[in-house]
């Protein structure tokens, strides 16, 4: 399913027309980017939790010549499934 799957599937399950349902699904990403970027925590109980985590810089190798670079830390999203959700897909 890609974004524009999930648009379909909200216009149909909450009898919205297609642009309104576009609004909905773009509000609920920009709300669910713009808490991570505060480093705030989204939990959506049932579905799952995401937030925002560090990686710390570490050495790695170019696979192409085997020279050692730096890897610069960096911010990542991290997942972790909700118990509703798991128990849906098993």
């Amino acid at each position: 399913m890609n974004k524009l799957d999930l648009i379909t599937a909200v216009a149909a399950a909450s009898d919205l027309p297609r642009a309104k349902a576009t609004e909905a699904v773009d509000a609920v990403f920009a709300a669910i980017g713009g808490a991570l970027k505060k480093k705030e925590e989204v939990r959506l109980i049932g579905f799952g939790t995401f937030a925002a985590a560090t990686r710390k810089a570490s050495t790695g190798r170019n696979p192409r010549t085997g020279e050692e670079m730096q890897i610069p830390e960096s911010t990542t999203v991290r997942f972790k499934v909700g118990k509703q959700l798991k128990d849906s897909v098993n």
